[in-house]
């Protein structure tokens, strides 16, 4: 079986230009959505003699809007190429018997998703207006404008023929979606919107992740039986499981395949992490905190505040396996504030007192200004993984950004919209039945709904104050661990996952005359899935993955290269 050779085209022109005049370049994040779903591509900078270079598939992330290059990409489809596009190639629309119509925010009614419509944040609606037999248009979906009932707007994606091949593409940008949704559409410099049934003050004067949250407090969430409130919908991998499965699919139409590696090693099924945030810094909430945590089994994240605690504690937490991390302070109410030079003082000083590397952080209080800055820090400092974008205020748990996948953020545009290398694993709630927080009805949905995300992190944050002096806290943290490990969960902590996702998306996959394709730079239990053409037989075991039967395939000791 053949490997198609798939490339992201993202051109260099046009990337400078909208740099020049302070434009972003969120169609880069497509790169981001191909590595993070572990499918193997060759990145491309112009347009230029694409039709010679033996690519199967083209996504035309971004392209340069000049004649020459539209030609030479419609050449490369008339001559039997697959070319995918995001809200884009707009100056095509003509030539394709389209148009191009205004877009806004709305619902995106998805094939794949027909239960659940997905909320998109820009859309670039593309119509068909003739019926010219050389250019045929089918459509699918439908968008919707505002809400999930609202006017029909589009068809959600169009397959257009053109010659002997195809352009298929999506009337939502999805790439400026998913960054959306997971870092908001723009900086961090003033509180959000509060709720309207006062269960979300996010007007309180302290800027947080949460203040660019771009959920819609009516329409995006659920209540659970006993009428807690919650984001309910991770549309920000939602979005990008639907665009995996367009372009597997494109694939598979050509009689080809296109491997691609799991989230998570073979004998893990599914991820859940808790994490505590020290906060008080009392001894014996630490010493309650461990005695739990054995009792349950789990390994978890420790993020120290300063002034952290006593030595013998950090043996202990060591000892028994658990990670420690970083909490830094900008909270001014804790005598904290924003600034590199306090961020770097901070956790020089839990290093030294804890004595480990420390790779991971939470901020208190989800504290964060601006956009990139957190980032840009954690790389400076060694930081590798970060947890901050979670809910701060009981009525926004959930899935308030979109996703419970680990995800590496975007830079604006003034850093050339490059990937930090930092991993984001953010939470979905805190300290369940606090006086202040939800219930343990929020338990089920959202291991329901994170079991549901292939390479989803449920991630649960306790205090371990609050396990110390709220029975009840202590006892939703046992109602989690038992809940998630019904449902074939395992307990990483967030050192142990940015370890893993390093190690998968160091994997090669490429193509081979003899075999079709080879692996290499794979560890042991590495797991990669072969998608299999319509009437192929398959050799090995099968499952249905983004809408396309897939082989499993386990890398052993022998096979990693």
């Amino acid at each position: 079986m053949k490997m198609a050779r798939v490339a992201l085209l993202l051109d260099t022109i046009a990337a400078e230009r909208r740099w020049k005049y302070g434009v972003d370049v969120f169609e880069a994040y497509v790169g981001e959505m191909l590595k993070s779903s572990g499918i193997p591509y060759s990145e491309i900078h112009t347009a230029e003699k694409l039709s010679e270079q033996g690519y199967d598939v083209v996504i035309a992330a971004l392209s340069e809007e000049s004649e020459e290059s539209i030609g030479q990409l419609l050449q490369y489809a008339e001559q039997g190429g697959t070319l995918i596009s995001s809200g884009g190639l707009n100056r095509m629309a003509g030539r394709l018997s389209c148009r191009e119509i205004a877009g806004e925010a709305g619902y995106a009614e998805i094939p794949e998703y027909a239960g659940e419509p997905l909320r998109y944040l820009k859309a670039k609606p593309w119509l068909p207006v003739s019926a010219d037999g050389a250019h045929a248009v089918k459509g699918a979906g439908q968008l919707h404008r505002h809400t999930r009932e609202g006017e029909p707007l589009a068809p959600a994606i169009l397959e257009i023929s053109v010659g002997k091949g195809k352009v298929i593409r999506w009337n939502v940008d999805i790439p400026y979606t998913i960054v959306g949704f997971q870092q908001g559409t723009g900086p961090v410099v003033e509180d959000g919107i509060p709720a309207p049934d006062g269960t979300g003050s996010l007007d309180e004067g302290i800027l947080k992740a949460d203040d660019r949250c771009e959920m819609d407090w009516e329409l995006d969430r659920k209540r659970t039986e006993t009428g807690y409130p919650y984001y309910a919908y991770p549309y920000a991998d939602w979005w990008r499981d639907a665009w995996v499965s367009v372009l597997l699919k494109a694939v598979v139409a050509k009689n080809m395949t296109l491997p691609f590696v799991d989230y998570w090693p073979d004998g893990v099924e599914r991820v859940a992490m808790i994490s505590h945030d020290s906060d008080v810094n009392a001894d014996e909430s630490a010493y309650e905190t461990l005695s739990v945590l054995k009792e349950c089994d789990v390994r978890s994240t420790w993020c120290m505040i300063e002034p952290g605690y006593s030595p013998d504690v950090y043996e202990q937490v060591k000892a028994e396996g658990h990670e420690l991390a970083f909490h830094y302070n900008a909270l001014h109410l804790d005598k904290g504030f924003w600034a590199q030079t306090e961020f770097e003082r901070q956790l020089a000083f839990i290093r030294e007192k804890t004595g480990v590397p420390i790779v991971s952080n939470k901020n208190h209080y989800t504290r964060v200004e601006g956009w990139g800055e957190l980032f840009e820090w954690c790389e400076r400092n060694g930081i590798r993984s970060d947890q901050t974008r979670g809910p701060s205020k009981k009525g926004n748990v959930g899935f308030l950004f979109g996703t419970c996948r680990p995800y590496y953020p975007i830079a604006r545009f003034d850093d050339r919209n490059r990937l930090y290398n930092v991993l984001e694993i953010g939470f979905l709630t805190q300290d369940l039945e606090h006086p202040s927080l939800p219930d343990t009805s929020v338990i089920t949905p959202f291991l329901e709904t994170a079991a549901g995300v292939r390479g989803g992190v449920a991630h649960f944050l306790f205090h371990q104050y609050h396990i110390l002096n709220q029975a009840h806290v202590a006892d939703a943290l046992r109602e989690v661990v038992g809940s998630a490990r019904k449902r074939n969960f395992t307990f990483w902590t967030g050192e142990q996952i940015f370890r893993w996702e390093e190690s998968r998306r160091a994997v090669s996959i490429l193509p081979d005359e003899s075999e079709g394709y080879r692996i290499e730079r794979a560890q042991p239990g590495t797991v990669v899935w072969v998608p299999v053409p319509d009437g192929a037989k398959a050799t090995k075991e099968t499952n249905l993955l983004f809408g396309v039967t897939c082989e499993r395939h386990a890398v052993t000791a022998e096979a990693s290269v």
